[in-house]
């Protein structure tokens, strides 16, 4: 596309989209860990004797790889990980609202008809230490990750070949999320050890075919941004 920026003069960018991007990948971010924590899905399908069993927001979450993806690949590393950070604070943000209202005192007439036992067992879950941790650190790990390694890539093979980048770097943050969140939420009793490799395998399996299976958007998004920003940043520093 003929543009080539580096790290240092990105701070001269006045960024026309950028903001919409981060707010689309926090937002996601946000409503997939709720939907972690509201329900455990079982399609009926095993792999080699292991049922595929995915918590509610594998669905959902696999696109914030992706807008982390199409950050990295337009805007850099730097961009994109005050992005992955804002997340983090959000998400914690969130987690603090939905603890100080579980120990809230409800109103009886609340109380009776739905009731603290179903709050605690759908929103609680967004603010039970062991998933708020497990949550937080897990994201952390596999965004930073994801995007490092994109960042290096991108580098290394001038920019070509976008689809090997994104895949290759998906592969390692997507392991390390998967794994580290049902470790941590297993070993803080949220999920059971019976079903820990049923969640990290179709966790796993799923987030990374969903990522693939955009790719032709990651293309598409990544080329639409660097034509109508005027940039295409290359971390070389």
């Amino acid at each position: 596309m003929g543009l080539k920026t580096s790290l240092i003069t990105t701070k001269s960018f006045s960024f026309k989209y950028l903001d919409i991007v981060a707010v689309f990948f926090v937002s996601i971010l946000v409503i997939s860990n709720i939907a972690s924590s509201a329900k455990i899905v079982d399609i009926g399908i095993s792999l080699f004797s292991i049922p595929l069993v995915f918590d509610g927001g594998t669905l959902l979450f696999p696109f914030v790889y992706v807008l982390g993806d199409v950050l990295t690949e337009v805007y850099g590393f730097r961009t994109a990980r005050r992005v992955i950070w804002t997340g983090f604070a959000v998400m914690a943000l969130a987690a603090l609202v939905f603890f100080i209202l579980g120990i809230l005192p409800p109103e009886s007439f609340w109380e009776a008809e739905t009731g603290s036992a179903a709050y605690n067992a759908v929103l609680g879950g967004m603010s039970y230490g062991g998933i708020v941790l497990a949550s937080l650190t897990a994201y952390l790990a596999g965004e930073l990750s994801n995007a490092a390694i994109l960042s290096r890539l991108k580098v290394k093979m001038k920019g070509r070949m976008l689809w090997v980048r994104t895949i290759s770097s998906t592969l390692v943050g997507e392991f390390l999320d998967s794994l580290i969140f049902v470790l941590i939420a297993s070993a803080a009793g949220v999920f059971g050890w019976e079903i820990f490799w049923s969640l990290v395998i179709t966790n796993y399996l799923l987030k990374c075919g969903i990522e693939a299976a955009v790719t032709p958007f990651t293309y598409w998004a990544s080329g639409f941004l660097k034509r109508k920003e005027g940039i295409d940043v290359y971390d070389e520093r």
